[in-house]
């Protein structure tokens, strides 16, 4: 399991932050949502935790599988989701992904936020996360993908009309007033023989871009955000929720029979070296011999989990 802790700074309070998270975050599952993949929004209520108490849960199913390299998609099935959870008890929370057809792999995200320039060395109160495993992201400097990138949200060029803040220079996580740090520990687990190392670096570099989008657009929408109250973003998010939704399954509708998903019971994954299968800990289905008039013989085929 590669465990590693990420500190991303904002010109922000924590108070500010949770309202700018929350708008940020469903304005950018709308807009990421279509051609038939996106976010879907499954559940999104308060909830008691056994350990954390009240917070809210929130459930939703991410399609994305144009997005994986062609080393992964040789592995997976051609339509799947990933699950993610999150349970939010600001200023900490928790979200996990999972695979349904993947029962080997994880991530599990704690992130606490504080009023600080990232200088906590033990901000979950447990074990320090040895230095090594510690990267500090700059939303200013630290670059992003190209096809991510938009001038409206380089902090070096962005002001805010509302708070007088921006743009940002060098040395501004020392400087600015005020400052905040998302402190964010991921771990992630991939124990399928021959792919673990290779998949969670893979995650682990996917993890630092999205992790810098986010908290670039949570900065420079400032003005779109600042000065809701809770309730006020709650009901943004549930219009845009709605939205978001309404995209998805139009566009996986309107996709047209050729790329309709397989049904749930058919989704697999062809393999054809039993023996690998066995060393990940798989099950394979017993398969006949063909007869000779039946043409070459079938691989097998591993079965994914129903929904």
């Amino acid at each position: 399991m590669l465990m590693k802790e990420y500190r991303i700074c904002m010109p922000l309070t924590v108070d500010e932050y949770r309202i700018g998270q929350l708008y940020m975050i469903s304005k950018h599952s709308c807009e990421q949502s279509g051609g038939g993949e996106g976010v879907e929004v499954v559940t999104n209520e308060t909830n008691i935790h056994p350990q954390h108490g009240q917070g809210q849960l929130t459930e939703k199913r991410i399609y994305l599988s144009s997005k994986l390299p062609s080393w992964i998609k040789a592995f997976v099935p051609r339509f799947f989701y990933v699950t993610e959870k999150a349970w939010n008890f600001y200023p900490y929370t928790i979200t996990e992904y999972s695979v349904s057809f993947l029962p080997k792999f994880t991530i599990r995200i704690e992130t606490r936020f504080e009023n600080n320039n990232g200088d906590n060395s033990n901000v979950f109160g447990d074990t320090p996360t040895p230095a090594k495993n510690v990267s500090f992201l700059d939303i200013l400097s630290d670059p992003i993908p190209e096809k991510h990138y938009k001038e409206s949200e380089d902090l070096s060029l962005w002001q805010s009309s509302k708070t007088g803040r921006g743009p940002l220079g060098k040395g501004w996580r020392e400087e600015h007033k005020p400052v905040m740090c998302s402190y964010k520990r991921v771990q992630c687990s991939f124990e399928v023989y021959g792919f673990q190392t290779r998949t969670e670096e893979f995650i682990h570099r996917n993890i630092q871009d999205i992790l810098l989008v986010g908290h670039r657009q949570a900065v420079a929408w400032i003005d779109e955000w600042h000065g809701l109250s809770l309730e006020e973003v709650r009901e943004f998010e549930q219009a845009m929720q709605e939205k978001t939704n309404s995209k998805l399954k139009s566009s996986q509708n309107n996709a047209g029979p050729a790329a309709a998903p397989r049904p749930v019971f058919s989704r697999s994954i062809s393999v054809t070296d039993e023996r690998s299968l066995k060393k990940m800990g798989v099950t394979t289905t017993a398969m006949s011999d063909p007869s000779p008039s039946s043409g070459p013989q079938t691989p097998v085929r591993l079965n994914s989990t129903p929904e």
